[in-house]
């Protein structure tokens, strides 16, 4: 239990169309792969989805004033960023802003820069763009903390360079990217005259108490003007197959070219999603809060757990539900699948650009947890 929410309450997820148990179906393998967490989602995105369900018409949708007023109400509550509901384009999901966001910036061949470890599609999204990857290595590891450092990536990024991608809070290496830090790339930035698209998907899920994410985009007009924030509800309340999400865009040139790379190919959100990020955005706060406390909970055991593992690290989670596992030491050729032969389906670090690294989703309950920490024990000990 946490506070009034049961996030120790099985809920069978196997034999349903959840992709994240599917992969391992009929085998005894724990799925913490896929970035969904396995608790219901809040009473009142439930509640809200039953009464347009009984609706019974499910034509065409387009966004209503109460979920454009719930979205600008929840960034101005949580950030402190004051939003004109004018500035949003709302879309199916993340990932697609991603695309159009490499389609509305520059022109076939220029640079799209991506700092690494990464969320797989920010690797694969430029190339299919028709545009070219820029990698550029974070500093740091799982002992000493990871960091962006802006020389690097001004060395990194090729004279054609014109985007970055940007993940805050990152995934996979779970940190929160602190004011000085954004100022410091913005200025970079600013100064190479690139757009940045920022991916604050897990600005919700922030697990240190005495921190508050900081929206790239207030750091002044001059960077919202070169920003594209792409948020959604999905991470934060578990409705990620509900597929809901926007970018906020402040300048209108830069927004119009957003919607022009969009037009024709991306489509509106689904009506039953529109209703949930309502729902979620206007009332799921309660909820929330008791999740992040389970999800802190849960850290800390996990941390605690692989603390005792010889030749296992894990990053500092300071946001998102995803543990970043180095597990280089241990001489496994094929890490993901050793795991995965003890019965963990993790997800595979090479996806992320990092080769010897898994990512493992802590959103579940303590007992599933518990039951993958003794089988992680087993892999470890078996690669000894």
């Amino acid at each position: 239990m946490s506070g009034a929410y049961d996030f120790d309450r099985p809920v069978e997820r196997r034999g349903t169309d959840s992709q994240k148990w599917l992969r391992y179906a009929g085998r005894d393998v724990l799925p913490l792969w896929v970035a969904d967490m396995d608790f219901l989602s809040p009473p009142a995105v439930l509640e809200a989805l039953h009464d347009r369900v009984a609706h019974g018409v499910f034509g065409y949708g387009h966004p209503q004033p109460e979920l454009e007023a719930a979205a600008c109400a929840d960034l101005q509550r949580n950030f402190g960023w004051q939003v004109d509901p004018q500035w949003l384009v709302w879309l199916p999901g993340l990932v697609s802003g991603l695309s159009v966001c490499c389609r509305a910036v520059g022109a076939p061949g220029d640079g799209v820069g991506v700092l690494t470890p990464i969320y797989p599609p920010f690797l694969k999204v430029p190339g299919l763009m028709d545009r070219t990857l820029e990698t550029v290595p974070l500093a740091g590891d799982n002992d000493t903390g990871w960091r962006m450092e802006v020389r690097r990536l001004e060395r990194g990024l090729s004279e054609r360079a014109r985007l970055l991608l940007l993940c805050h809070p990152h995934n996979p290496v779970g940190r929160l990217w602190s004011e000085p830090e954004l100022r410091q790339l913005a200025d970079l930035c600013l100064e190479r005259r690139l757009v940045i698209c920022s991916d604050e998907i897990h600005n919700g899920l922030i697990l240190e108490r005495d921190r508050r994410h900081v929206p790239l985009a207030m750091l002044g007009p001059e960077v919202a003007a070169r920003t594209v924030t792409l948020v959604a509800p999905s991470k934060t309340y578990n409705i990620a197959g509900l597929g809901c999400a926007l970018a906020v865009i402040s300048d209108p040139d830069l927004r119009r070219r957003f919607r022009r790379a969009a037009a024709g190919i991306v489509p509106h959100p689904n009506v039953l999603g529109m209703a949930a990020a309502t729902a979620a955005y206007a009332h799921g706060r309660p909820w929330l809060e008791s999740l992040l406390d389970y999800l802190r909970a849960n850290r800390d055991f996990l941390a605690a757990r692989v603390a005792d593992l010889p030749g296992v690290t894990m990053a500092p989670v300071e946001a998102t539900y995803l543990a970043w596992l180095d597990v280089r030491s241990l001489g496994l050729d094929h890490p993901h699948a050793h795991f995965l032969a003890h019965g963990v389906g993790l997800s595979d670090g090479r996806d992320f650009g990092a080769e010897g690294y898994l990512r493992l989703n802590f959103g579940c309950r303590r007992e599933l947890l518990a039951e993958a920490c003794q089988r992680i024990e087993a892999a470890v000990k078996a690669a000894s």
